[in-house]
C-alpha cells in the first residue's frame, strides 16, 4: 500500500487558500501556516493540521509549498533561521509558487542545494477564479526526479502543468506570460474608451469582441466582468506594479528593450494614484476612460 506524501503549505491568500485546499480534498496529509491565524483556520476547517509557525510545517513534509507575495517575503519563509531550509528534512522537496525575482530564485536554490533539498520553481498561471475551479496553470523548473515526486499533488489544484527546465525557465516563462496580459489589459482599456467616445453600446461591444478571432478563455473571463463593470480584484493594480518591476529588471539584465511595458508601468502607477490601487488591474479601464472625459460609472 503506498502512502501519500505529507504535504507542509505556507501561506494561505487569495491563491493559497483553494489551491491547498483541492490538496486536503484529494486526502493528502496538510499541514498549514499563515502568519495570520484566521486564513490558516480556514484551511484547518477543511481538515488541515495546524502549524503555528514554519519550522513546524516544514520539518514533518516530505512536500513544502508557499504561496506568498514578493521577493522579501520568500526570502524569509525560505532563508530565515526558522524557515523552510533550515526545518526541511534532507531529501524533500520545497516547492514555491509565487511570482518572484530570478536573483531571489537562485539564492534559494543555491542554499536548498547546500543542504541537500530539491527545489522547484512553480510560478501559477491565473487568478484567484481559476484557482479555485482547479484551472490554474503550472509553470514547472528545477530537478525533474523532483517535479516526478510532486505532479501527483500539484494536478491536484491544477488544469495545466508546463515542465520548462532544470533551472529557472519557469520564473521567465511566468514573467512572459504577464507581460503579454498586463499590455493586453492597457491596450483593451483604450479600445474600450475609443468605442465608447464613438458612441459604441457598451455591452454589445464586449459581445462581439468576445466573439471575435481575438477571443481567448482569458479576455472572455476579463470581458464578462468588464460588462458588469466589476472591479474586485483577481489581482490589484498595485500588485501588478510588482509584476511589471520584475518584468523590466529582467528585461534589463538581458539586454531586451520593453518601451511598450515601460510605459504601461506608468500607466498603471497613474491607475493607482487616481485611487484604483486596490481594484483589479482592469482599472485602467477607468483610468482611460477617466482621462477620455468618459463616465467611469454610467455605462451604456
Amino acid at each position: 500500500m503506498n502512502t501519500l506524501p505529507r504535504i507542509g503549505w505556507i501561506g494561505v491568500g487569495r491563491m493559497g487558500l483553494p489551491m491547498a485546499g483541492f490538496i486536503i480534498k484529494a486526502g493528502y496529509p496538510l499541514a498549514a501556516f499563515s502568519r495570520n491565524p484566521a486564513s490558516r483556520n480556514k484551511l484547518v476547517s477543511q481538515g488541515a493540521n495546524e502549524a503555528t509557525s514554519i519550522a513546524q510545517c516544514a520539518a514533518a513534509a516530505d512536500v513544502v509549498f508557499s504561496s506568498i507575495s514578493d521577493d522579501a517575503a520568500l526570502r524569509q519563509v525560505a532563508l530565515g533561521p526558522q524557515g523552510v531550509l533550515a526545518s526541511i528534512r534532507r531529501g524533500a522537496v520545497f516547492a514555491d509558487t509565487s511570482t518572484v525575482s530570478v536573483e531571489v530564485s537562485a539564492e534559494i536554490d543555491k542554499e536548498a542545494a547546500r543542504r541537500g533539498v530539491a527545489y522547484l520553481r512553480l510560478p501559477i498561471s491565473g487568478n484567484a477564479a481559476s484557482a479555485q475551479k482547479g484551472e490554474v496553470t503550472a509553470l514547472v523548473s528545477g530537478p525533474e526526479a523532483a517535479w516526478n515526486t510532486a505532479r501527483p499533488v500539484v494536478e491536484t489544484f491544477s488544469k495545466v502543468q508546463v515542465y520548462l527546465g532544470s533551472g529557472e525557465e519557469a520564473r521567465y516563462m511566468k514573467l512572459v506570460i504577464n507581460t503579454m496580459v498586463v499590455n493586453l489589459a492597457q491596450g483593451m482599456a483604450e479600445a474600450f474608451a475609443l468605442g465608447r467616445k464613438a458612441g459604441l453600446d457598451w455591452k454589445l461591444m464586449l459581445d462581439t469582441i468576445g466573439q471575435s478571432t481575438i477571443s481567448s478563455p482569458w479576455l472572455k473571463a476579463k470581458v464578462a466582468l468588464m460588462k458588469a463593470r466589476d472591479f474586485t480584484p483577481t489581482m490589484t493594480t498595485r500588485l501588478i506594479l510588482k509584476d511589471l518591476d520584475l518584468i523590466l529588471s529582467a528585461a534589463r539584465g538581458n539586454d531586451v528593450p520593453m518601451p511598450l511595458t515601460a510605459i504601461t508601468r506608468q500607466l498603471m502607477q497613474s491607475a493607482v494614484g487616481e485611487g484604483y490601487g486596490e481594484d483589479d488591474y482592469m482599472s485602467a479601464v477607468k483610468l482611460v476612460e477617466k482621462q477620455s472625459g468618459l463616465s467611469t460609472d454610467t455605462v451604456k
